[in-house]
């Protein structure tokens, strides 16, 4: 009796030849519209310390109430799985010295990151994202920059039906005087809230603003809003964030109920939506956040960041075919032996040293299945060997030539060159 198949656990996905060649285009785009505006990758572990996030995304979150995948190790030590990637990056500015390079320093990744959360598409329990951390400067036209990256990111993957919605959450100080303001507002009016934003009027009152509850919408029409409230410094800060939105053409909606899930973002905050995912429509986004890297024991230093889930830009994007990547050559047999073998790996190796695109036949085919794969593959050369006698066909003109084995590469180098 053979034993049950082990699958993959339940909110993780396997990602495919023709995924990876998708996820590949990402990191390509990002790359250079990343690179082109100064920003150099950094990755970071897998695991961090628990204590990371509990300081910096916040106790009253979901990430660390419910989602977050932590253990102790051998050790001891309780850590966990990194669940998103301004914390991490900040952390590695502050231990590697990054503060006494000149400023801003502009960084971005491509990562792995794992909460708990429900399944969905688009939605997993391990997922990836492409993100940008500008750390060392407060001035308004590094938001500006920081959202422009992400909508050219977002336009040359193709992502369909994009939105763009900002806003800004003031300072801490004016945010703690709305935040008594707003949780002052969610009492007088408890009785027609969820449960779930009942428990948190204390922890975390903003969160009332995301609550699809029908009581709750109603009340929250008539809250009072944080962007009213701001002080004369962040509206000037928010105003000229407008403004060079304007200036460079980017459409946007203003959301004064627009929250962040994270408690260390401030002044502000953006999302990239698309209406082609449906429900789970956010795309990306981020925001300012000038007080986190002061929370991790650094002195007060200014930055700003976003993030995008790379599994909700290909499902949002056009679907491109992906096909096979392009195979120069293709080396068959029609007669199979040892010395022909050798012959056939010889010429692969040289192929391929020469930066030319070389596969072999390597599972028993006849001569005619193997030409069937040589089409299916798309090679423009196919090399057929006989005990020793190799015969080169270019498939474009039809033309068959005989050859001595040392000729061959140079032939198909000099074939490219004229083409």
């Amino acid at each position: 009796m053979s034993s049950p198949r082990i699958q993959a656990p339940r909110g993780t996905h396997d990602v495919l030849p023709d995924d990876a060649t998708r996820r590949e285009a990402v990191e390509d785009v990002a790359r250079r519209v990343l690179g082109a505006a100064g920003y150099r990758r950094i990755e970071t572990p897998a695991f961090e310390a628990t204590e990371l996030f509990r300081r910096t995304v916040g106790e009253s979150t979901d990430i660390v109430q419910k989602e977050m995948y932590t253990f102790e190790d051998a050790g001891g030590r309780s850590l966990t799985l990194r669940p998103e990637g301004t914390a991490p990056v900040c952390r590695a500015y502050l231990e590697h010295g990054m503060h006494k390079l000149p400023q801003p320093v502009k960084l971005w990744y491509l990562s792995s990151f794992f909460r708990y959360e429900r399944a969905q598409a688009g939605r997993q329990r391990q997922f990836w994202q492409v993100g940008t951390e500008a750390i060392g400067s407060d001035d308004p036209a590094l938001d500006a920059e920081s959202i422009v990256l992400l909508a050219e990111l977002l336009d040359a993957l193709g992502v369909r039906d994009v939105r763009l919605r900002i806003s800004s959450l003031g300072t801490p100080q004016t945010r703690a005087a709305y935040r008594e303001e707003l949780q002052a507002y969610l009492r007088a009016h408890e009785e027609r809230l969820s449960e779930e934003v009942r428990a948190r009027i204390d922890q975390n009152p903003l969160r009332a603003f995301d609550a699809d509850h029908p009581g709750t919408r109603e009340v929250m029409a008539g809250a009072p809003l944080l962007p009213d409230r701001l002080d004369g410094d962040d509206a000037e800060h928010f105003a000229t964030v407008r403004a060079l939105l304007d200036d460079a053409g980017l459409a946007y909606e203003l959301d004064p109920t627009l929250v962040r899930g994270l408690d260390y973002y401030a002044r502000t905050v953006f999302e990239f939506t698309s209406d082609a995912l449906g429900a789970q429509s956010g795309v990306g986004g981020g925001g300012r956040y000038d007080g986190l890297i002061e929370q991790l024991g650094g002195p007060p230093t200014p930055a700003v960041g976003w993030a995008a889930g790379v599994e909700r830009i290909l499902l949002a994007s056009a679907q491109q075919p992906v096909g096979q990547p392009a195979v120069t050559v293709f080396i068959g047999f029609r007669t199979d032996h040892a010395g022909s073998r050798a012959l056939a790996s010889r010429l692969a190796h040289e192929a391929r040293r020469t930066g030319l695109a070389a596969q072999m036949e390597l599972a028993g085919r006849s001569p005619k299945g193997q030409r069937k794969q040589a089409d299916r593959l798309g090679a423009r050369y196919v090399l057929f060997i006989d005990d020793l006698d190799v015969t080169l066909e270019d498939t474009e003109s039809g033309e068959q030539t005989e050859l001595a084995p040392d000729a061959v590469i140079p032939a198909i180098l000099r074939g490219r060159q004229l083409s």
